[in-house]
């Protein structure tokens, strides 16, 4: 599979050979035939992209507050890190798709192998689609055409929001590619439309699909053209489907309307309005979201639950099917719109006259490769480490390359000596990209392949909590060391079977290490801190405050059944931190979490922690999400025979009390990722035991979906 990719760090537009996705529940596999480079977004994207830093600061003011919240909080060398990481990951581009479904998923009605379809999906030779963002192609509508479905849908959903009648007098402000068809489908409705643009060549086509046009750069004034054009009543509504930095099309349409008219904004321009211009004459203003109801849902895109259709008419998936209807019946014409032709393999090009040619509209990019050819599986990439006997030697295959496993894990096994041989992502993208960054030997879709592969001893698995126990139970039964990313399982049943498979796995005694990801212990500072609290005999008192900060309710991690929710998830880390500070085992557990609001549609990641331990040490968990971003995300203290231990997000500890200890500060946040790698690595190839019991990993998955439990009781 070949998939185009924009590094948002320098701006290069690349095509990336990766293997093929594996076909899923609810999805259609399809080979790409032809796919649409959106002008206007995707130049925006390329020039972002090319952008210096400070250029990219200033046009996201919002971003750079959070980083200096952040710098602040972790301190600079942490932000710089995560700065370069988020602007390292590359971006798919494309989102206008015509192909042929080579395979469907489960469940799916409608679709069949063969049909030929249009989807949002990307610019590569093989797409993944839900089967919500498809549709299928009338016989009548050439590949060409449907080409343009998913840009109409947007401006079509613009117009739903509008509610034009018959006979109205609308605008459209800015006609590009969105605006034309807009223009287009206005015109077929019964409207009067005046298109506005600084682009003569783009009103002459306007003009051509039946709308009267009004040119700025000409001199025109667009408040006066568009009283002219409404006979001096004011327009009745306005689409804005321009790109730009100023408030001019906003103040432009307010003034032009009428009394209550309306002003939708399909496109990106400035706020800067003014109130008298909308309060005088009581107008609506309202912001489209692309293709329409359903968008950015993922119980809608990607677990397939469509809305009834009595209560939600029009979904994205029936304004695609809608716009194919209109072109069946040649109320669209997309001909003239067609400027640019590029085989994909010189997307390069493509890409290079959309930058250079501000005029280029339609550029269409055409698949010719053999489909067969396009879903190979695994992908060799250039390594030059030599594997040799694995007898002592970690040779590990990773199991996911999302933000924390590439900027994080993988390094961190690297810097401690492991051999990257082979690295699985369902959509195989990630693997190639975070593969040939590394030194991997392989990326690859087929997970369940690589864990049994003899090529390999050990499994690091990075995915989303769901999958941890499944895939910690394959490898062990695989007999392969493991390092699963935190939690261990989200249920009581997926643990037994997790502490089954790990009983299993062992002969007398012995046998495959397992190992969470509970990095937090191996930090510099925690480690001084239990140095210093092994000279005390009496129990202790641990007080831990996490300002988790808010993470939506539609989040994966506040799903139970994908994520587990936050406490099994996040909270189980400073779980595991505090039993082994307390070195002693959980012998009672209670919980209280925030009582519930309409304001909050989650309360469990607001709640409060109580551990005993057999010593007769006890500690309190503040597990906070309803905090301020520029408070310290993390602050440990320990209080224990006259002393006092702050330290304070991982970076500046504080000793009250305690001889010879006063302070330990560090330069650089760290939270002991490394130095968790690094001691699964060197007990593998020490042949010694796991850095953490086992035993004390299943007590921690234990005790932390306990609380979750008795937090969802309340």
């Amino acid at each position: 599979m070949k998939q185009i990719l924009q590094d948002m760090g320098n701006g290069v537009t690349r095509t990336v050979d990766a293997p093929a996705p594996a076909c899923k529940r609810g999805h259609l596999l399809i080979n790409t035939s032809l796919s649409l480079i959106s002008a206007g977004t995707e130049r925006m994207l390329v020039d972002f992209g090319k952008a210096s830093y400070i250029a990219k600061a200033r046009q996201q003011p919002e971003k750079v507050k959070m980083v200096l919240e952040k710098i602040q909080t972790d301190g600079l060398g942490s932000t710089i890190d995560a700065v370069r990481s988020k602007l390292a990951q590359p971006l798919p581009l494309g989102y206008s798709n015509v192909g042929v479904i080579a395979e469907a998923g489960d469940d799916i009605i409608g679709f069949r192998i063969g049909d030929r379809v249009v989807s949002n999906g990307a610019h590569a030779d093989v797409v993944l689609v839900p089967k919500n963002l498809c549709a299928k192609i009338p016989d009548n509508v050439s590949d060409e055409q449907a080409s343009f479905v998913v840009l109409a849908s947007i401006g079509l959903q613009g117009i739903r929001l509008l509610q034009p009648s018959l006979g109205e007098c609308i605008v459209v402000t800015g006609v590009g590619l969105i605006g034309l068809l807009t223009v287009q489908l206005l015109y077929a409705q019964g409207c009067r439309v005046l298109a506005i643009d600084f682009d003569e060549s783009r009103l002459a086509l306007a003009r051509q699909f039946g709308a009267e046009t009004c040119n700025p750069s000409a001199g025109i004034d667009p408040v006066a053209a568009g009283m002219t054009f409404s006979q001096g009543h004011g327009v009745d509504g306005v689409i804005i489907t321009a790109s730009t930095k100023t408030s001019d099309p906003v103040v432009q349409a307010a003034r032009m309307s009428r009394k209550r008219g309306r002003i939708v904004l399909v496109g990106v321009t400035g706020l800067e309005l003014n109130r008298a211009d909308f309060y005088e004459k009581e107008l609506s203003f309202q912001v489209s979201c692309s293709y329409g109801p359903g968008r950015y849902d993922s119980s809608y895109e990607e677990q397939g639950h469509d809305y009834p259709i009595g209560f939600v008419r029009w979904t994205e998936q029936r304004n695609f099917e809608a716009v194919l209807d209109m072109m069946a019946s040649k109320r669209i014409d997309t001909s003239p719109l067609l400027t640019h032709r590029f085989k994909f393999e010189n997307a390069s090009e493509a890409y290079e006259q959309l930058s250079a040619d501000k005029s280029a509209l339609g550029i269409l990019l055409e698949y010719e490769s053999n489909s067969a050819d396009r879903h190979l599986r695994r992908k060799r990439l250039e390594c030059t480490v030599q594997f040799g006997s694995k007898a002592s030697q970690p040779i590990v295959g990773f199991v996911g390359a999302g933000n924390y496993a590439s900027r994080i894990l993988i390094p961190a096994f690297k810097a401690a000596g492991a051999r990257l041989h082979s690295i699985a992502t369902s959509g195989g993208v990630s693997a190639v990209v975070h593969g040939e960054k590394a030194g991997f030997a392989e990326a690859t879709t087929e997970t369940v392949a690589m864990i049994s592969s003899d090529a390999i001893n050990t499994v690091a698995i990075v995915t989303r909590h769901n999958s941890h126990a499944d895939l910690v139970i394959q490898a062990l039964k695989a007999r392969k060391n493991v390092f699963v990313e935190k939690p261990l399982a989200i249920n009581h049943e997926e643990l037994l079977g997790v502490q089954q498979a790990y009983e299993d796995s062992l002969t007398d005694g012995a046998g495959p290490l397992l190992m969470v990801g509970f990095n937090r212990r191996f930090s510099p500072q925690i480690q001084k801190i239990r140095t210093l609290l092994i000279s005390v005999c009496e129990p202790k008192t641990f007080v831990m405050t996490v300002n988790a900060g808010f993470i939506p309710s539609d989040h994966w991690t506040q799903n139970k059944e994908v994520g587990g929710g936050r406490i099994i998830g996040e909270a189980c880390h400073f779980i595991d931190l505090m039993r082994y500070l307390a070195d002693s085992a959980i012998v009672s557990v209670q919980a209280r979490r925030m009582g519930n609001s309409d304001s909050d549609a989650v309360s469990e990641d607001k709640a409060s922690i109580l551990l005993g331990f057999e010593d007769g040490s006890f500690g309190t968990i503040l597990y906070l999400a309803n905090g301020a971003g520029s408070f310290p995300k993390e602050r440990i203290e320990v209080f224990a025979a006259g002393r006092v231990l702050q330290l304070d997000n991982f970076r500046k500890l504080k000793g009250y009390g305690w001889p010879g200890f006063r302070r330990m500060n560090l330069w650089r946040q760290d939270k002991g990722q490394v130095a968790c790698a690094t001691a699964f690595v060197r007990a593998i190839k020490q042949g010694a035991t796991s850095p953490i019991a086992a035993s004390e990993l299943f007590e921690v998955a234990r005790v932390s979906i306990e609380v979750a439990e008795l937090l969802r009781q309340q």
